[in-house]
């Protein structure tokens, strides 16, 4: 379980949605997945969140995951539940049914498409965190919502007494920086590339992708950053490298997160559900470089 002062933990992984050859919810490997990536270190599970393809999952298969990957691990780990999406009304009832099945927190990403301004951004995540008795994780990415969060804004969050911490995929340290000086907020890297900075600058670890095929490394990144270690720290960033660049920038992270999974044997299928498609040959035979060079060997 996690530090109790280090809410859901350092080291979270956003977990994919594994999917039947027919495109239905594999629950079994969802359980099996989750129990691995906890066995391996990590503290928390993130599911059905962006990496999660929940925006093409039912509203009961996201349930279903909940319930599935809380079963698996029992409470060995905390379970974070992606219910944001740009419609508030339904971010509340798809949380409140979240909370009924025993889950930790909620991961509540900035609206996306809708543009609200900022005035809009705090009324919606006041509206859910008035509506749950849960913590929440703000999901602050601009590059998917078209909107950042602005630091006087999350500094108006931070007021709540539920939204506990931020997922950051924005980038923007000056930023973070007022934040965490004006605010009791817990920051997580929500870019896998920016773990060891971001823990530089005050973030307690990270909800990552790249965790979920190189969890243990991850675990001992975090924990040399904990230990005051940085030349260790910086020794696995840069053997995490073209990991994460595998991962994380040939194609879309759930997609090349399900093929690695795939190539190492913990999935026995990689699909994903439209509009994202599976990696083309030549994306393959990148990806397959980028973890030779990391000195992978795969036997698929």
């Amino acid at each position: 379980m996690p530090e109790p002062t280090v809410p859901f933990g350092r080291l979270l992984t956003a977990m994919v949605t594994p999917f039947t050859p027919d495109g239905e919810v594999d629950l079994d490997a969802a359980a099996a997945l989750a129990d691995r990536l906890v066995a391996d270190g990590c503290d928390g599970l993130v599911v059905t969140g962006t990496t999660g393809e929940t925006s093409t999952l039912t509203d009961e298969e996201n349930l279903a995951m909940f319930r599935a990957v809380r079963e698996a691990v029992g409470d060995r780990a905390s379970i974070v539940a992606g219910t944001g999406t740009n419609d508030t009304a339904h971010s509340i009832n798809l949380s409140r049914r979240a909370e009924e099945l025993g889950v930790d927190g909620l991961l509540i990403v900035t609206p996306y498409y809708n543009k609200p301004s900022q005035g809009g951004v705090q009324a919606h995540f006041t509206a859910i965190a008035d509506a749950v008795g849960l913590p929440i994780i703000a999901y602050d990415i601009p590059g998917r919502s078209a909107i950042p969060i602005a630091p006087e804004t999350m500094l108006r969050l931070a007021e709540h007494p539920r939204i506990v911490g931020v997922k950051d995929a924005k980038a923007d340290f000056a930023a973070a920086t007022r934040v965490l000086a004006g605010s009791d907020l817990t920051y997580w890297s929500g870019d896998d590339g920016l773990t060891l900075p971001w823990m530089a600058l005050g973030a307690v670890g990270v909800i990552g992708v790249t965790t979920h095929v190189a969890t243990a490394r991850f675990r001992k990144l975090v924990d040399a950053v904990v230990a005051g270690d940085l030349p260790t720290a910086q020794r696995i960033a840069y053997e995490l490298e073209p990991v994460i660049r595998a991962t994380m920038t040939r194609v879309q992270g759930a997609v090349a997160t399900k093929q690695i999974l795939t190539w190492q044997g913990v999935l026995t299928h990689p699909g994903v559900r439209l509009p994202l498609v599976s990696p083309s040959v030549e994306e393959a035979a990148l990806i397959r470089a980028d973890l030779a060079e990391a000195g992978w060997e795969l036997s698929a």
